[in-house]
């Protein structure tokens, strides 16, 4: 206060415009800070959210399933082509289709792991995928249990009762439902030009017949 003067109409001018100049000044920092703080914060929300919506879809494809069988094929597409060329089949059945389509799932879902789980997920994860590249069937529960106990943590929503009995679980069984439904298409367009050729055959029938009787 010793450097204010009030003595004078222009010294309180002057005064003035300096506490205001400083006022400003010091209100524009604090916004630039809080602007800074905000976007660090809201870059670090969608970080979050992106790490926690992956390892949900993570969560689903490797636990997925609580029946039938939980162990995952560590066969290749050119091993199933290859067994079926040595068997004399054109081509794999729908069953280690089935499988393929499970194993390629999860190793999709380990890579996301991999890449944004914790250090326990990451080890699970790693170890699983070493087992399937070295072609040994793998189970994921353990991998489960420890995602869904993370996610439950970060959703702030309580951990599982020890108490409750949760079955084993493996990873989701792809739906067929599609390509049926392709199959049924494809049988429908072949049933239809079927048709359409009898319905020609028949045209060109009563043509000739019309040829060959002239009272027609």
């Amino acid at each position: 206060m010793r450097g204010l003067d009030f003595s004078s109409w222009q010294g309180l001018l002057t005064t003035l415009a300096g506490l205001a100049l400083i006022t400003v000044i010091g209100v524009g920092i604090r916004l630039l800070v809080m602007q800074t703080v905000q976007e660090r914060r809201a870059r670090e929300n969608r970080q979050i959210n992106e790490r926690l919506r992956t390892l949900i879809a993570a969560y689903k494809v490797l636990g997925g399933s609580f029946t039938g069988d939980l162990d995952v094929d560590p066969t290749h597409l050119r091993e199933l082509r290859q067994r079926a060329r040595e068997e004399g089949l054109d081509s794999a059945d729908d069953g280690n289709d089935r499988a393929r389509r499970i194993r390629d799932a999860v190793e999709a879902a380990l890579s996301d792991v991999i890449l944004l789980g914790t250090d326990e997920q990451v080890r699970l994860a790693a170890q699983a995928a070493t087992d399937l590249a070295a072609g040994r069937p793998i189970h994921t529960a353990a991998l489960v249990v420890s995602l869904r106990d993370f996610i439950r943590s970060v959703l702030d929503l309580g951990p599982v009762p020890s108490s409750l009995a949760i079955p084993r679980q493996g990873p989701a069984r792809p739906s067929a439902s599609k390509g049926r439904s392709d199959g049924a298409k494809g049988e429908g367009r072949q049933g239809s030009g079927g048709a359409g050729m009898g319905e020609a055959g028949m045209g060109m029938g009563i043509a000739v017949d019309a040829d060959r009787d002239p009272s027609r």
